[in-house]
């Protein structure tokens, strides 16, 4: 009868655990690894990562930064909440924004009354109304408003970011003699302002273009004559983000 053999190469040692716990350890250490050098890490958050690694380790409850909301499906960060505001070139170094800068300019020369000053995700917006630049239903400059664009060209000057004239109108449909529609009214007023920095001011060519968007780009229902005013605009738009395109 042979004899039953006590463990040995072939036999079970009784630790094949560790070899599941080393790959666990290695795949943490990896993934820490990998988290470390994608975050800026600050004493605060590396003590918060080891304790959520402990508890991890250990088995215990955690309401450390790698908990995961089943109720709402949110995604776990690192560290807390933290708010991103888009900053202007300039505001991290201390000096005025550009934002700061245009709204300081149209205060000093006085243009409060026919230009306002918002700003969206793409960058900063000077917007006329147009019976500020125009007749109703034209798209010439009248000459009592082109020292309002002079005053705005200076201000564009200071500036290398490229600029974009955008032409709107309500959704009134025109159609004369010079224009079929909302379309080229919109086209020739966004035009005729591009043209009058490039040509009497001097603004870049290469940094300047003009949009038409009719009727169709409306910031008020047009449903009031008051909001139909509004909605016939020209924005002059100073770039602040990179355009995708």
């Amino acid at each position: 009868m042979a004899r039953k053999k006590r463990g040995g190469a072939d036999g079970p040692s009784g630790n094949e655990w560790l070899q599941t716990y080393s790959d666990t350890m290695t795949l943490l250490l990896t993934f820490f690894i990998l988290l470390y050098s994608f975050s800026t890490v600050d004493a605060e958050k590396f003590k918060m990562i080891s304790s959520a690694l402990q508890s991890i380790l250990t088995g215990q409850e955690s309401t450390s930064i790698f908990d995961y909301n089943m109720s709402s499906g949110s995604v776990p960060i690192v560290g807390e909440d933290t708010k991103t505001n888009e900053i202007d070139i300039g505001e991290a170094s201390g000096e005025p924004s550009m934002y700061e800068q245009v709204l300081e300019f149209i205060n000093e020369n006085n243009l409060e009354s026919v230009v306002t000053i918002t700003r969206d995700s793409r960058g900063i917006i000077i917007q006329l109304r147009d019976n500020i630049l125009f007749e109703s239903g034209s798209a010439d400059i009248k000459e009592n408003s082109k020292q309002i664009l002079e005053k705005i060209s200076t201000l564009i000057l200071r500036f290398d970011n490229e600029i974009i004239i955008e032409g709107h109108t309500d959704n009134v449909p025109i159609h004369n003699a010079k224009y079929d529609s909302n379309w080229e009214l919109s086209s020739a007023r966004a035009n005729n302002v591009l043209k009058y920095f490039i040509y009497e001011k001097k603004v870049n060519p290469y940094r300047i273009s003009a949009h038409a968007y009719g009727e169709y780009k409306p910031v008020m229902p047009n449903d009031t004559p008051e909001h139909r005013a509004v909605n016939r605009r020209v924005n002059i738009l100073i770039v602040t983000t990179e355009q995708k395109e």
